[in-house]
Order: C-alpha cells, then sequence, then structure tokens
C-alpha cells in the first residue's frame, strides 16, 4: 500500500554495561550449589536466556552506545540481522556484571515529532522522557556476563553484538556477543551466545 504510514517509523538500539551482583548471585550463581548439589550444568543455560526488566539508573557503569538505527517505514524482511561494534567506556570505577540493550522510537510522521525510549540517556532530539525516565511496558534487555569485569574509569570494554532471527522461529532472536577487556585490575576475552524467546 503506497498510501500507508508505518508507526513508529525509526527506532535506534544502545547498549550500556551495568553492575549488578546481587541479581547475578541469586539467579546465575545459585545454580553452583543448590541445596548442596552441584547444579552448575543449569547455569549455561540460565546465563543463555537475556533478562527482560527494569535496571535501576544507579547501576549504569559505562555510556550508551548506539548499536543501530533502523527506518522501520523501509525495512525489508532481511533488514533485521545486523552487527553493530561497540565500545563503551567505564564513567566509574566498579563492577560489570552484564550489559543492557535498550531502544528508542520515534513517530516522525506526525504532525508534530513524538517518541519514546526505554532506555537510560536522554535523547539527542530531547522528544522522550529518556531513561532516566519513566519505565515503558517494554523495560530493558541484560545479558549476563560469563565474566566479571572489574573496571577503572576511563577503561574500554570493546566488542560487537550480532543480532538475527532464530531460524526454526523467526519470532525468536539469537544475539551473539563479542567482547573483549584490557584493564588495570582485569583482563577478559569471550563470546557469547543468547537465545531470546
Amino acid at each position: 500500500m503506497d498510501d500507508g504510514v508505518v508507526l513508529p517509523d525509526k527506532a535506534s538500539l544502545y547498549l550500556t554495561a551495568i553492575e549488578d551482583a546481587e541479581y547475578k548471585e541469586d539467579k546465575i550463581e545459585f545454580w553452583n550449589n543448590v541445596y548442596g548439589f552441584d547444579m552448575s550444568c543449569i547455569k549455561k543455560q540460565a546465563i543463555m536466556e537475556p533478562l527482560v526488566d527494569t535496571v535501576d539508573q544507579n547501576q549504569i557503569v559505562t555510556n550508551s552506545q548506539l548499536l543501530k538505527t533502523m527506518d522501520i517505514s523501509k525495512m525489508a524482511p532481511g533488514d533485521v540481522s545486523f552487527t553493530a561494534p561497540f565500545k563503551l567506556v567505564a564513567e566509574r570505577d566498579d563492577y560489570i556484571h552484564a550489559l543492557v540493550a535498550y531502544f528508542d522510537v520515534s513517530f516522525t510522521k506526525c504532525h508534530k515529532l513524538m517518541g519514546f525510549s526505554t532506555g537510560y540517556v536522554d535523547s539527542p532530539v530531547n522528544l522522550f522522557a529518556g531513561p532516566r525516565s519513566r519505565t515503558t511496558h517494554w523495560k530493558q534487555t541484560v545479558l549476563y556476563l560469563e565474566d566479571v569485569l572489574t573496571v577503572c574509569e576511563g577503561e574500554s570494554i570493546v566488542g560487537s553484538m550480532t543480532v538475527s532471527p532464530n531460524k526454526k522461529n523467526p519470532r525468536d532472536v539469537d544475539i551473539m556477543l563479542k567482547y573483549s577487556f584490557n584493564g588495570a585490575r582485569c583482563t577478559a576475552s569471550r563470546v557469547q551466545y543468547y537465545k531470546m524467546r
């Protein structure tokens, strides 16, 4: 339909890093000792499933990195798969337990420019409530790392994120996260896979 309008028509995906020792200990490390039983084989499965939840802005340790902007009104089926590089710079000395993805959407075809954010940084266009803002029912997507990174202010985590529909069920999302960190207090380099169902 040539005269139709897709709303929202623009979307941007962002990535940041958080400290989240308490949740990771309760929900992921828990499998190492379940009432005296070593069930750590389940831990690998638990860490592969992203958590969709609201993250407190005080947990944010790094800057936010724009991964991808999409013009939804012009997308073809194959456009949903992408690989994007990232560089997250620590804004304070802390630990990093997870990376967090969130998105902004905008309605640019309306009579008044509108949109909202599910994340943590004010939009450069200032049309969103911002994520240090009201939460939405979409929340954020938390990707727990196998490593705990000890970072100092100014140090960087670099890597890439690959996102694609699952081949068996295109409504599911497969994520590959590659990251490396070479800091004063620790180093890490890893590839992790996640399955969002």
